[in-house]
């Protein structure tokens, strides 16, 4: 009778089948953080009760962990789906994943343009002219906006040039609209990956996957081979800072960076400074359809 009462309890114990994880649970810890610290940024809303990154046209940017300005981009679709996609590596072009560290994001800004949220693009040239109309004017002010802030970011940074791998369409310059900008990142995350050594080493790992882009593909952008030097050069700068906190003395000016010398103008894109083109290796193309939320569980 007694083994019988074992071979039953052991029936009883048998241990459950695992669950499987959500797809939140998936990340790293710190990736994890990172992403709830974006849907924070993400949620916010402005006077009206809107939520800026709602927006379905607008301009966004990132800035590092000293406030440096690195990326520019647009959107379209709606600010929201655009910034997840680039800061939770959903972009479908390989290239788009390695000219951009993630780990170098600190904070983003958002600038919404709000009049055009019923605006779309039309289906076909047999709609009414009104309707194109209207869109192309919203893409003209999108377009101005975009490098309106680019320009801002050029003159704020302390190497005068960012990491976009097509510079924007050459637009009348225009006043920026309201705008948001927040953290990504925590103090602890901050003190954590802000530390130079650990940048460094991203740094260098960034160029070293860029570079191999360009050696295995050869026929890449022009855009692609400037923002390989904007990087060399930006981590040049932060080598440099290092070695002379560690010697204790004076830190290096930027000034004496000359990256026109290096990389010739950042202010007008040569080979289409109109935008009209396309060019297949450029990075900030690819799949602009609307996607799911990556973080949904």
């Amino acid at each position: 009778m007694a083994d019988r009462g074992n071979e039953a309890s052991k029936k009883s114990t048998k241990p459950k089948k695992p669950r499987k994880p959500t797809r939140k649970s998936l990340p790293a810890r710190d990736v994890q953080e990172f992403r709830e610290n974006l849907a924070k940024l993400l949620s916010v809303k402005d006077d009206e009760g809107r939520k800026w990154a709602d927006a379905r046209w607008g301009v966004y940017a990132f800035y590092d962990y000293e406030g440096e300005p690195i990326y520019v981009g647009q959107s379209n679709e709606q600010l929201r789906v655009r910034v997840q996609r680039h800061l939770t590596n959903q972009r479908t072009d390989a290239v788009a994943m390695r000219i951009l560290d993630l780990f170098e994001v600190a904070e983003v800004a958002l600038w919404p343009l709000w009049e055009y949220e019923e605006v779309k693009k039309p289906r076909s040239n047999s709609e009414d002219q009104e309707a194109s109309a209207r869109y192309k004017a919203a893409i003209a002010h999108l377009n101005a906006l975009e490098y309106s802030v680019y320009l801002d970011s050029i003159e704020n940074s302390r190497f005068k040039a960012i990491l976009n791998e097509k510079i924007p369409p050459v637009s009348e310059r225009i006043a920026l609209p309201a705008s948001l900008r927040r953290d990504v990142i925590s103090q602890e995350m901050r003190e954590e990956r802000g530390h130079e050594d650990i940048r460094i080493e991203r740094r260098a790992e960034t160029i070293s996957r860029l570079a191999s882009v360009a050696r295995e593909r050869g026929e890449v952008s022009d855009g692609l081979r400037r923002v390989l030097v904007i990087q060399a050069v930006r981590l040049a700068y932060l080598a440099s800072t290092r070695l002379a906190q560690v010697e204790g003395r004076e830190l290096p000016s930027p000034d004496v960076i000359d990256m026109e010398a290096l990389v010739g103008s950042v202010l007008v894109e040569l080979s289409d400074p109109t935008g009209a083109k396309e060019d297949a290796n450029d990075a900030s193309l690819g799949d602009e359809s609307d996607g799911d939320d990556p973080d949904a569980a």
